[in-house]
């Protein structure tokens, strides 16, 4: 007997993929948004790492926003023109505008971000704020059990 485990994401990504191939794409507009690059986010102690795959993307066509709580990347990657002489057959390449907000949880120094686009790859460094960094939270639990026994106490009372 062959045991086979249910993968249900597997098969939601199979048939979104069925549907693209049969209907391409519906969307059409000026600024309408074709396609989402892939992201990734690191956190450490003093900083973010946020990098961007926009192969394809001329460095001078993407913007980027940084504000305290959030980053904003956008940009266009041209479609690549086929010749006269050439048949395209099949292209899954996504051309047109962009757009990804990323939101942060912890507050940046968006006047000291780096940005470095090498091979296709987008690799911002936002450092934290100060304050955020050497935040120290100090929790007395002792102060929180009296808190409580003098809320039972006077629930007896009554």
């Amino acid at each position: 007997m062959i045991v086979r485990y249910w993968q249900p994401f597997e098969e939601i990504d199979t048939l979104r993929r069925q549907f693209d191939r049969a209907f391409g794409d519906l969307v059409t507009g000026n600024d309408a948004v074709t396609w989402t690059p892939a992201i990734r986010l690191v956190e450490s102690a003093n900083h973010y790492t946020l990098t961007a795959q926009l192969a394809g993307v001329n460095p001078d066509a993407i913007d980027i926003h940084v504000t305290r709580e959030s980053v904003a990347i956008s940009g266009d990657r041209p479609a690549v023109e086929v010749a006269e002489a050439e048949t395209l057959l099949y292209d899954n390449h996504r051309y047109g505008t962009f757009r990804r907000v990323v939101n942060l949880s912890e507050a940046v120094q968006n006047e000291a971000v780096t940005a470095e686009y090498t091979n296709g790859l987008l690799v911002l460094t936002l450092p934290k704020v100060e304050e955020v960094r050497n935040k120290v939270v100090k929790i007395n639990l002792g102060q929180l059990q009296s808190d409580e026994s003098t809320v039972e106490s006077a629930d007896t009372e009554g």
